[in-house]
């Protein structure tokens, strides 16, 4: 009789952490693991917008597959998932095909511009390392540009940044490190270069409270971000975005679209039932009406039922769900009972640039500045810890002076 087969799609903070629990739980003998990824590398997320303004490189932003999943114990296939067939327990790839006994969906996400006129065409994305490295090259590009022009355009040296939740505040938090430094090395007055934020809700980073908010806001404004919140953009051309009831356009030389993010697009070619581009799985982490497919991280939407609404998609939440699936899948193959999530919130660190940040810990503490930038730090060290212990850490964790 052949042993099951679990394929595990995607080596994100999930679909890897999965990998490596149920290679840890279950014998080879029980079952053969598969994991699938488009890359030979698994990239920290929550590290991109630093690769973008280029306050890191981008290959201490990634790491090697093989480095934390053991070849010899699971087999890697990179290749990119094209569908899945429910009906026939098969796996779709661009190059080849896969049956499967369980899945794991781990796929993450895609940017969501919400069907803004031109966004997709003219804005660059936060979505991963090659990406990433483009809006980096594009700055510096930029400044470039401007330093051996005759007739210069200081719109050129304008970032714009659509989005002022996680991901758009980080980011104008590392362009404030590194605008200066491009200044100092392109010879430009430090005035002339403009970090915009534009955010479309009453206030930026709304998972925190008024007071941290508050002092994100100053912080960044006292170094050289300008803010337009409350303002809608209505459309994003190849000069900058159109905002607000008057359509004034706001010009820039770089144009980054930070304001939402959906799941892959795989969920909807495979007939899922989607809410905002993602799957509302059970308490168990399956698909309804699903006994073999756990849909995991980005992909998914796990409720709190005491609150009614989804705990947050967050890198440390993704974790969590490979903890809870790596159980479940190992006691349906033992015929023992599952398990449903439950979240452990450890908090939640914003950096703010390499000495500043905000963030609420410990069930509720609140730092700011270099405290909170340290701990983001300790956050950043600890998922590398967890996927591939002290050696890992050495190699790839945040280790910066203040």
């Amino acid at each position: 009789m052949s042993k099951p087969k679990i394929v595990v799609l995607g080596a994100g903070y999930a679909g890897l952490m999965t990998t490596k629990k149920l290679a840890k739980q279950l014998a080879p003998e029980e079952a053969e693991l598969v994991l699938v990824n488009k890359h030979n590398y698994h990239y920290e997320t929550t590290w991109l917008h630093e690769v973008a303004a280029g306050t890191i490189n981008h290959n201490q932003a990634r790491f090697m597959i093989s480095d934390v999943v053991n070849p010899n114990r699971v087999r890697l296939i990179y290749d990119s998932v094209v569908k899945v067939n429910k009906e026939e327990n098969k796996v779709v790839l661009e190059n080849s095909e896969l049956t499967y006994d369980y899945l794991v969906i781990a796929l993450g996400f895609v940017t969501n511009t919400f069907g803004i006129k031109g966004m997709e065409e003219n804005a660059f994305f936060i979505q991963d390392i090659d990406g990433c490295q483009l809006i980096r090259d594009h700055i510096e590009y930029k400044f470039a540009q401007y330093k051996n022009s005759e007739e210069k355009n200081d719109d050129d040296l304008t970032i714009l940044v659509g989005g002022g939740g996680f991901t758009g505040i980080e980011l104008v938090g590392e362009l404030v490190e590194k605008v200066p430094q491009l200044c100092k090395k392109y010879d430009i007055d430090r005035r002339k270069a403009r970090i915009i934020n534009v955010e479309a809700a009453p206030s930026i980073l709304p998972v925190f409270e008024k007071d941290l908010v508050a002092y994100a806001k100053e912080s960044l404004e006292r170094r050289g971000v300008e803010f337009m919140i409350g303002t809608k953009i209505t459309e994003c051309t190849e000069e900058g975005f159109v905002v607000g009831d008057d359509s004034e356009l706001v010009k820039a030389g770089t144009i980054v679209w930070t304001g939402g993010v959906t799941g892959s697009p795989v969920l909807s070619e495979s007939g899922f039932e989607l809410n905002r581009g993602k799957v509302t799985v059970n308490g168990d982490l399956r698909a309804p009406g699903e006994d073999n497919i756990f849909i995991l991280g980005d992909c998914a939407w796990v409720m709190n039922e005491a609150e009614g609404r989804p705990f947050p998609p967050t890198a440390q939440a993704a974790m969590q769900h490979a903890t809870t699936c790596a159980h479940n899948i190992a006691a349906l193959l033992h015929n023992e009972p599952l398990q449903n999530f439950i979240f452990d919130d450890k908090g939640t660190v914003a950096s703010l640039g390499i000495t500043d940040g905000v963030g609420t810990v410990f069930g509720g503490t609140k730092l700011t500045g270099k405290p909170a930038a340290t701990m983001k730090k300790v956050v950043d060290n600890r998922s590398i810890f967890l996927f591939g212990g002290v050696n890992l850490l050495l190699k790839k964790g945040k280790v910066r002076p203040f």
